[in-house]
């Protein structure tokens, strides 16, 4: 066993997990996750946070409505066009049907 096949230790650097990798089979091998830290220092930070995230949700939501409303709109619209199209458009090549053949 060389230097190159003992497994290494790696940091993430988005999480600061620890990973240990074994270079044979490039897997890892081993996780211990990084502590864990503080989300806020105080409960008015904690409050202010998550009437930012209602905010956020209620924000989004509106929108999803306002884009299903707009699609009912624009559907009609393209239904409309089509058919005005297919009154344009004479009927001159019927398709094949199977009995047209015998």
């Amino acid at each position: 066993m060389g230097l190159s096949d003992q497994a290494f230790e790696v940091m993430c650097p988005d999480c600061g997990a620890m990973l240990k990798v074994d270079p044979v089979t490039r897997s890892v091998i081993a996780h211990k996750s990084a502590p864990k830290k503080k989300m806020f220092e105080d409960f008015g930070e904690a409050a202010k946070a998550l009437r930012e995230a209602d905010a956020r949700r209620d924000s989004i939501f509106q929108q999803s409505v306002d884009a299903q409303k707009n699609k009912d709109d624009v559907m009609a619209k393209k239904f409309a066009e089509a058919v005005k199209k297919a009154k344009e458009t004479p009927l001159t090549d019927r398709p094949l049907r199977d009995f047209d053949l015998d």
